[in-house]
């Protein structure tokens, strides 16, 4: 940041998690209290409403969302996808990526601190579980250093014992997005033999979940995630973030009541104590910062204290702090939400014309046409449809460009039953007065239960002119 002296740029030479020795230094926050906390917590609430329940919700028997990967079928709102219609999928990834990117340029990491599931179940559920049973920070830290007395040991094995009950939730839930909570039950219900597969992937979902929340914590964030890493290219100095005004805030002094040229920091610390990644936000914006809004509450809670104006601590960009600019949208935010805009209109097109039935038609390989007495001339082909709904329906084929018709192998219908593919072979048969070249290109309507719903196009061979 431009505020920073050249001989204060040393604390970027080192991690806040890491000691002089190169070990995890344990990061022990005290717990925050203020607006910005309270917001963050019934954010959380929704969130945890949100997370936990949709896997019950179910229509007409399927469920709500489901991501069901080895499958390759994703329930989105009641409507099925599969990998025909990944192409759509990928645009949605891209759209969201530049959504993250856009809302970083413009309000900075703001997705880390109120949005990211590891903040919000790491600060508003396990931190908390912690704090009720361990105490503040500085519990923390005495209880750690104490021997291993009868209370030691009850605490320990409770929050542990809390701690590995959660993450093994988070993981169930996490599976019946993927396997659907009716596959979940069979899993949890029946003998375990009967779903190794199932058991070990909740075991090994339980242990990520419960080392992450449990021992990485805000390496997640610092070390691991590489959205932070993207700081430093999307941040400019019009980019609202969490900041220190250090106009207002420089030179720093202890209170006194009294302070002559001091600035408004008392050098209290309270925002690092309270900082779940260890950092010093007076330093400026630093990528381990994930703008959980606790130093805000700190710094307030002093200012009001000594009869100070709040916002010491701010949302507020460079340009804000520096130059006394509002925010604008810039140039860059104006391309981003252009492109952003395009892809959201071309996904809702996609998505609007998408069809119920997919499929295609293809000669039968290594086959000629085969004359039909001396006025006709047939083509054997196959066709595969894929039902992508919940419903059961038949389909009809017809030849619709020229004279001829279709002679089914089998049933007149293509049974297609909920979520499964249906195939059939048919003759085209055609007069040879509609046969003009070698390969002709034809239509061919294809019907559901009588209705409309596609065309598909392929090519009948004929014999030589």
């Amino acid at each position: 940041m431009a505020f920073i002296k050249e001989s204060e740029h040393s604390f970027r030479d080192e991690l806040s998690t890491i000691d002089e020795k190169g070990k995890r230094k344990w990061i022990y926050p005290s717990k925050p209290k203020g607006k910005f906390t309270t917001a963050r917590y019934y954010l959380s609430y929704l969130y945890y409403a949100l997370f936990f329940g949709l896997p019950l919700i179910h229509i007409h028997g399927h469920p709500l969302l489901q991501f069901n990967i080895p499958e390759g079928k994703f329930i989105i709102f009641g409507t099925i996808f599969w990998p025909q219609d990944f192409f759509i999928f990928g645009l949605i990834m891209v759209a969201a990526i530049l959504s993250i990117a856009l809302f970083t340029m413009a309000y900075g990491r703001i997705f880390c601190g109120w949005i990211c599931p590891q903040t919000i179940f790491m600060e508003t559920l396990f931190r908390r579980i912690e704090y009720a049973i361990d105490g503040d920070a500085a519990q923390q830290r005495i209880l750690k250093k104490q021997p291993w007395t009868t209370k030691k040991i009850i605490k320990r094995v409770l929050k542990q014992s809390l701690l590995i009950a959660l993450s093994f939730l988070i993981a169930n839930t996490f599976l019946a997005y993927i396997i659907g909570t009716k596959s979940l039950l069979k899993i949890m219900s029946e003998p375990v033999m009967q779903h190794v597969g199932g058991f070990m992937a909740i075991l090994l979902f339980t242990g990520v979940f419960y080392g992450v929340f449990a021992y990485m914590r805000e390496l997640v964030c610092t070390n691991i995630c590489p959205y932070g890493r993207l700081q430093s290219v999307l941040l400019d100095k019009d980019s609202i973030v969490v900041a220190y005004d250090y106009k207002r805030g420089e030179p720093r002094a202890k209170f006194r009541k009294v302070q002559g040229d001091a600035g408004d920091c008392i050098d209290c610390l309270q925002c690092v104590r309270v900082c779940p990644t260890g950092i010093d936000i007076r330093n400026g914006t630093q990528l381990e910062c994930i703008n959980c809004t606790a130093c805000i509450d700190a710094c307030d809670a002093m200012m009001v204290n000594i009869k100070r104006d709040t916002g010491l601590i701010r949302y507020a960009s460079e340009s804000n702090i520096a130059e006394g600019k509002k925010s604008v949208f810039t140039l860059k935010l104006k391309v981003y939400t252009s492109i952003l805009a395009i892809i959201m209109i071309g996904i809702t097109v996609l998505l609007a014309k998408s069809k119920n039935v997919d499929g295609n038609i293809i000669r039968s390989a290594g086959m000629l046409f085969q004359e039909r007495g001396t006025d006709s001339i047939s083509n054997l082909y196959n066709a595969k449809f894929i039902n992508k709904t919940f419903d059961r329906f038949d389909l009809s084929l017809k030849l619709e460009d020229r004279k001829g018709y279709i002679q089914m192998v089998g049933k007149e219908q293509i049974g297609m039953r909920p979520e499964s593919q249906g195939s059939t072979n048919f003759f085209i048969v055609l007069p040879r007065t509609e046969i003009r070249n070698r390969k002709e290109k034809l239509k061919i309507g294809v019907y559901e239960n009588g209705k409309l719903v596609m065309y598909l196009h392929t090519t009948f061979l004929g014999p030589m002119s």
